[in-house]
């Protein structure tokens, strides 16, 4: 016998509490329950679409989403329907709103933590957050997606085996210099994000640092205007050089060191490049240059740099 009984309709959300649904494929969906607890979700690095039904899901069940930027992730929500409450948590104010969100969580909510783009705790305040998190005993869920560092690393050519992920050079050119020599014996693909307006001045210190290696500037990653540039690393830098600041998100990649990048340097090498080096830096900062260049210690380098620049004091002085 079939049933003539009309479908049951879901009772509306209580007074206060916002109805845990979302938007998907011009279809609505009801959010399954989440378990109490800190869900750290991915979202879309540009492209609206690349977002998983679990993390839509888990968006709409929260009691509150925790956004770095409330203005960017409204739209998020907004184009897939999710009416969960936001609460802002970036740098400035981490320390103030962080024991409150410690007390919900301790209470028994359930909160999801957002970045503007990609996954959380990739350059965003959101680790304390999570580790103290944790401290209290707090149940913290991953809820993965788009990452950034990712999509440009499998569309850059370069080796995937091993990568160091670095983030931000420092703004200052020495300190940025000294980083990058610190980081150059890295067996690995080295991943930056950097900021168009310091894009060129970023990559003349990289070239210098570390000579012809292959390197990848991926900008705009999964938006329309999405661009990878190919190249050598002096090539690269000379042609940034000569252009207006490029607009958008910018991931630099530069290859791993060859294996026989430090072979074959002789000590008149080294104190020609060194040399060369102590014409516009200083003696650190060409010690370090030379060091990453070469492969050799730096302490060694370091003390050549100091004799060289004590010889051409001397000399000056006859």
């Amino acid at each position: 016998m079939v049933s003539t009984d009309a479908p049951k309709r879901k009772a509306p959300a209580p007074p206060g509490r916002h109805a845990s649904s979302f938007v998907a494929l011009g279809l609505r969906a009801e959010a399954e329950p989440i378990e109490p607890g800190l869900h750290v979700v991915a979202t879309p690095i540009g492209n609206l679409r690349d977002i998983s039904l679990r993390a839509l899901g888990t968006l709409a069940a929260a009691d509150a989403v925790i956004a770095e930027d409330t203005r960017v992730t409204k739209v998020l929500l907004a184009h897939y329907g999710i009416a969960t409450p936001l609460v802002a948590y970036h740098e400035h104010n981490a320390a103030v709103v962080r024991p409150h969100l410690l007390a919900r969580l301790a209470g028994g909510a359930a909160l999801a933590l957002v970045s503007d783009a990609g996954t959380p705790l990739v350059s965003d305040p959101g680790f304390k957050l999570v580790s103290e998190a944790l401290a209290q005993g707090t149940q913290v869920t991953s809820v993965p997606g788009a990452s950034a560092v990712l999509a440009a690393l499998v569309v850059a050519g370069l080796p995937t085996d091993r990568f160091f992920f670095e983030g931000f050079l420092p703004q200052k050119q020495g300190a940025r210099r000294t980083r990058i020599a610190e980081l150059a014996a890295i067996p690995g693909t080295l991943v930056f994000f950097e900021s168009p307006r310091r894009l060129a001045d970023m990559l003349a210190d990289l070239a210098a640092a570390l000579g012809t290696r292959q390197t990848a500037i991926a900008r705009e990653l999964t938006k329309h205007f999405e661009t990878v540039r190919r190249g050598a690393l002096p090539e690269l830098a000379r042609a940034l050089a000569n252009e207006e600041p490029p607009k958008g998100e910018i991931v630099v990649l530069v290859a791993p060191p060859a294996e026989n990048e430090a072979a074959g340097l002789s000590d008149a090498a080294i104190d020609a490049k060194l040399q060369d080096a102590l014409r516009t830096l200083s003696v650190k900062d060409a010690a370090s240059v030379v060091a990453a260049e070469s492969g050799q210690k730096r302490r060694k380098v370091y003390a050549r740099a100091i004799a060289l620049a004590a010889g051409d004091k001397a000399k000056d002085t006859e």
